[in-house]
């Protein structure tokens, strides 16, 4: 066997015990129930959620809310429903919501105003691609993002960045894989650049937490 083929094999090797190693702490620190609640009491996490359920399409004048005088896609009845028991959700538990990070896109800002998040901040780099969930990922939209969820929030509070799938997909790959409307993935910031990955909060789960 030649001194190439050995090596190769020996880095596949550590390279699969690295990967094995990466998985399983990730696996072992991740946040649930009343620990999850606990933790985000606390504060010090960076939730990134794709907006709330929305119509599939831009509404006509007739079914459009006041408020959207550019008639954009807004949320469904779904969508404002569980964005609101969300966000009375995250008042019952006492989580402390710092700043808030959204698209400049109606829907995503329907769904901080009717979570009752707190006044938004609206960046480019959280939009949509001009194709909606069909854009595929755009490298320095994804840049963005990642370097966003590494931020430490303000003391004692949490940090919420609302977008769209394509963006998060972008930028966090496998975990965010099959990230269903109003899904929030939590990050926790190390405070060197990079940040884990300890919860996935589906909209609907939130009504579910009981106060530690």
């Amino acid at each position: 066997m030649s001194k190439h083929i050995r090596f190769a094999r020996l880095r596949r090797v550590l390279l699969a015990v690295f990967i094995g190693s990466v998985v399983g702490s990730a696996h072992a620190s991740t946040l649930t129930g009343a620990a999850l609640v606990n933790a985000l009491r606390h504060g010090g996490y960076v939730l990134v959620m794709r907006h709330a359920s929305s119509l599939f399409a831009a509404p006509d004048k007739s079914a459009a809310n006041p408020d959207n005088p550019r008639f954009e896609r807004q949320l469904d009845e779904t969508g404002r429903s569980t964005a609101g028991t969300m966000g009375e959700a995250i008042k019952q538990l006492r989580i402390r919501v710092g700043d808030v990070f959204s698209s400049p896109t109606y829907r995503a800002l329907e769904s901080v105003r009717i979570a009752a998040l707190g006044q938004p901040k609206t960046y480019a780099e959280l939009d949509e691609g001009a194709q909606g969930m069909q854009s595929g990922a755009d490298p320095q939209k994804s840049a963005w993002l990642r370097a966003k969820a590494a931020e430490r929030p303000r003391s004692g509070t949490n940090t919420f960045i609302v977008t769209h799938t394509p963006n998060i997909v972008g930028a966090f790959g496998q975990d965010a894989g099959r990230i269903a409307a109003g899904e929030a993935l939590v990050f926790h910031p190390d405070g060197k650049g990079g940040a884990e990955l300890v919860a996935r909060i589906r909209i609907e789960e939130w009504p579910q937490f009981q106060s530690p």
